[in-house]
């Protein structure tokens, strides 16, 4: 979500914030600011809408300063307006912040019964105002902003700048991710490692409850009780600061094209070095699980249901899905035989770091699999499951999701060996097909052609229609989230049985269908429904491979055909031309493909 940066050293940092925030632009946001020390006086810089609004003020009202930090906003409490961008102040304090404030309304109401005058909308505000009530009262700055601390309640990533204070800026963490850089004779503060990374290659990520003390010779770490303590520094792998479009128009086109080597990554990870074993840690104990629980938001939801039909059909061992955002307000009894999966991209995602957290001491395991290994859920988990997809910008999940799933995939097949499912023979012949994928998903690749035909008129629709049976059901879900994520178009999907039980009655010359129907057990009931659209008057976009193409026949609108591949590898393959049509209809649209609206790539608060 919202983007935070803080720089102190020997240059002019306004340029360089502005840099950085905009490596954090992947995260979503609609507004930006920074704000600067110099000589003394604090001043602040912000602009509604892209950051290029930010440079360009910038350019006309310019700030000096070598300590200063920065915001990427996306809008919770307050509309998107220059008034409610960060950073927020309050006489002698700036704050930039991520998170929710829960009590904010309290301490609103104390504040201005106190006599502070409140400018914005936002919960951020108060915390400037918090701060700068404790100096008014006598607290030094660093004093002053753990008492503030000390009163908020919710979900934070905070730094804190003050007046007068050109040595000086306070960064704590409580729920939302902060990471520390480390350079010589100056310091730097970033959401992410990507926001740091042309700056330092040394990163120290505060803990849950940390607090730093930042000044030009180093940090100075505090934990959740105040004891001073010591963090590692951690070396940031080199192709966290690798993000050109390599070519591509947009980071999602260059994403998509990236998935053979992404997949490749984890089969090099898992199979070991022959290829011919699976070489997952042997601290995953699936051998005696009695079910798999299996928590997720979003594209990493539908892996989860993916990998649910998995772990039934081939490993034989009970599995439930659950929304990371619904779980825990259930309250739902964790049998102790589980084994709790829990699936994020960015390793921050709050609803499941949440989930995470009720089953601690609940479940017999807890393995998280996401993409940054220093990620609090990863850190969390009893174990980590690296995806290996290396940084994803676009905000729509391409290349994180087949890896996902692919990671899930070796999952389930460890889960049969160990449990007996399949003989030494039989995955030998899984693994053999599985060594397949990335040469399949390249093929599938060149099906970008007629998907960008068939996008041209698909952009025209209001509304669209995507059907999947079995293990093509979360594909359809998935499809028409991609769908509506980046082109704005209204997309729905169902499991193509219940197209009879309401569905049909939107179906007419207007509303595409995208059918995603292998030939497979379950094609020829499929193959009924999508008879059933026709006869409605409704467009079918099949996606088959060739004996699905040839059993349909000519009548549908567009077929797209794919390699033929074993029914479980099929999810994974079958997702790439539903992002291809995504894409490419957001594009005839021209929409905002990298950064759709309302959207952040990682959410990090409720």
């Amino acid at each position: 979500m919202c983007g935070i940066v803080g720089l102190i050293g020997a240059h002019e940092v306004a340029p360089m914030l502005v840099e950085a925030l905009g490596r954090l632009e992947y995260r979503g946001y609609d507004s930006a600011g920074i704000a600067t020390v110099n000589a003394g006086r604090l001043e602040r810089r912000r602009a509604v809408g892209k950051l290029v609004n930010l440079s360009d003020r910038l350019v006309h009202a310019p700030l000096a300063g070598k300590i200063g930090i920065g915001h990427t906003r996306w809008a919770t409490h307050g509309a998107p307006n220059e008034t409610n961008a960060h950073p927020h102040r309050a006489g002698p304090v700036a704050v930039v912040h991520n998170g929710i404030i829960e009590n904010f309304r309290d301490l609103r109401a104390e504040l201005a019964d106190d006599g502070a005058d409140f400018a914005t909308e936002t919960d951020t505000e108060t915390i400037a105002h918090l701060t700068a009530r404790h100096i008014a009262q006598g607290l030094d700055p660093v004093a002053a902003a753990d008492a503030t601390l000390a009163r908020l309640e919710g979900a934070f990533a905070l730094l804190f700048l003050f007046e007068g204070e050109e040595d000086l800026m306070v960064a704590a963490r409580r729920g939302s991710p902060l990471a520390i850089g480390w350079g010589e004779g100056e310091m730097f503060v970033g959401s992410d490692a990507i926001a740091l990374a042309p700056l330092t290659d040394r990163l120290t990520y505060l803990e849950e409850g940390d607090r730093a003390v930042i000044r030009r010779a180093g940090a100075e770490i505090a934990d959740a009780e105040g004891r001073r303590v010591t963090r590692p520094a951690r070396t940031v792998r080199a192709e966290v600061a690798r993000l050109d479009k390599a070519g591509h128009k947009h980071f999602m086109s260059k994403e998509i094209a990236e998935q053979p080597r992404a997949i490749a990554a984890v089969l090099d990870a898992y199979l070991g070095e022959s290829g011919a074993a699976l070489a997952l840690p042997a601290a995953l104990d699936v051998a005696r699980a009695e079910r798999v629980l299996l928590v997720a938001c979003g594209t990493a939801y539908y892996a989860c249901l993916t990998a649910k039909y998995w772990l039934e059909q081939i490993a034989g061992i009970p599995a439930e899905v659950d929304i990371a955002s619904e779980f825990r307000y259930r309250e739902p009894p964790v049998a102790p035989g589980t084994l709790a999966v829990f699936v994020s991209q960015s390793g921050e995602t709050a609803d499941t770091l949440a989930a995470l957290r009720y089953v601690q001491g609940r479940a017999a395991q807890i393995v998280s699999v996401t993409n940054v290994e220093e990620s609090s859920i990863a850190r969390e988990a009893d174990l980590d499951l690296q995806i290996h997809a290396g940084p994803e910008i676009g905000v729509a999940s391409t290349k994180a999701f087949t890896a996902q799933l692919s990671v899930l995939l070796l999952m389930a097949l460890r889960a049969a060996e160990a449990r007996g499912a399949l003989d030494a023979a039989a995955l030998a012949d899984r693994l053999s097909a599985l060594r397949t994928l990335p040469a399949l998903v390249t093929a599938a690749l060149e099906t970008d052609g007629p998907l960008k035909s068939a996008a041209a008129e698909v952009a025209e629709a209001r509304d669209v229609l995507f059907l999947g049976r079995g293990v093509m059901f979360p594909l359809a879900l998935e499809g028409a989230l991609k769908l509506k994520e980046i082109s704005y178009i209204h997309a729905e999907a169902y499991a193509s049985g219940e197209l009879k039980h309401g569905p049909i009655a939107l179906v007419d010359n207007t509303v595409p269908v995208v059918v995603m129907a292998p030939r497979d057990a379950l094609f020829d009931k499929t193959v009924s429904n999508m008879q059933e659209v026709m006869a409605r008057g409704g467009e079918v976009l099949l996606i088959t491979d060739a004996a699905g193409a040839e059993a349909a026949g000519e009548t549908v609108w567009r077929r797209i055909v794919l390699p033929t591949a074993d029914p479980m590898l099929t999810p994974i393959l079958y997702a790439v031309p539903a992002q291809l049509l995504a894409y490419h209809t957001a594009v005839a649209k021209g929409t905002d493909v990298d950064q759709p609206r309302n959207l952040a790539k990682s959410v990090t608060v409720e």
